[in-house]
């Protein structure tokens, strides 16, 4: 039986921007009540935009690595919107360089963004979620944390951890009917990872833009790259009807990934 999500409040992460504004913008059509957080400022100015629009929406400029401060973020949603039913972890950061060249403190950024900041707004969203006998959390992994890619070692290594945690936290939680469970795009089109990623294999493999962008549309099945609708419906799915889903690692990848 597919969830009504009037009035109940879904949290996105990383969602200035890209598949986690995407989200948010579903959230809302889907008349949840939406709270948006991310480091970077224009959260706030896309949180009013929606606002404007007549949905009931939060936007809050935190650092997800600090985990006093995501404790109080969600603190002030409950008090604010009121219990939480859904989270979805898009925050995140790639890394992408030589495995001879990675420094500790890439490695160390990329574990503390990726790792510890999921881990640090499940539980914060656990406190009032667990209260509430129901809940959906979709975390953010990567088909890189699946098979990973070359020259991304750190961050190959820091989204195969979220599969881990996702598993973990499924057993732990099922007794509560809280759904845990990840998503592993490929690469997405128009997102933040994806422009950041394609302008290291240019320097990196000393390729063209498009030859970078035929070389890897030309690796999945489907013949195309990801869209940021592909992994925003495949989330809308887990949120509504994937009431017997939990502990999966889902591919959206057009068939690149089949693991």
């Amino acid at each position: 039986m597919s969830v009504d999500l009037k009035d109940r409040v879904c949290v996105v992460t990383g969602s200035a921007r890209s598949i986690g504004l995407g989200l948010a913008q579903m959230y809302c059509e889907l008349g949840a009540k939406v709270s948006m957080i991310d480091i970077n400022p224009e959260v706030l100015k896309q949180a009013k935009r929606l606002e404007a629009e007549g949905y009931t929406v939060l936007g809050d400029v935190v650092d997800i690595t600090d985990q006093k401060a995501v404790l109080r973020c969600f603190e002030k949603i409950v008090k604010d919107l009121g219990k939480v039913f859904c989270l979805a972890n898009v925050a995140g950061y790639v890394s992408q360089q030589p495995f001879e060249k990675i420094t500790p403190e890439e490695i160390d950024k990329v574990i503390r963004v990726n790792l510890n900041g999921t881990i640090y707004c499940c539980q914060a969203a656990l406190k009032s979620m667990k209260n509430f006998g129901d809940g959906r959390i979709i975390n953010f992994s990567s088909k890189s944390g699946k098979t990973g890619s070359a020259i991304m070692a750190s961050y190959s290594a820091g989204k195969g951890a979220i599969i881990a945690l996702t598993q973990a936290m499924a057993y732990e939680f099922a007794d509560q009917n809280i759904k845990v469970n990840c998503v592993c795009p490929g690469i997405v089109e128009d997102s933040g990872v994806w422009s950041s990623v394609s302008r290291g294999y240019v320097e990196n493999m000393e390729m063209s833009m498009d030859d970078v962008v035929k070389k890897f549309t030309a690796k999945v099945p489907l013949g195309r790259l990801c869209r940021i609708e592909d992994v925003v419906t495949f989330c809308r799915f887990l949120t509504l009807d994937g009431d017997y889903c939990t502990g999966q690692a889902f591919n959206i990848t057009g068939g690149r990934e089949m693991h």
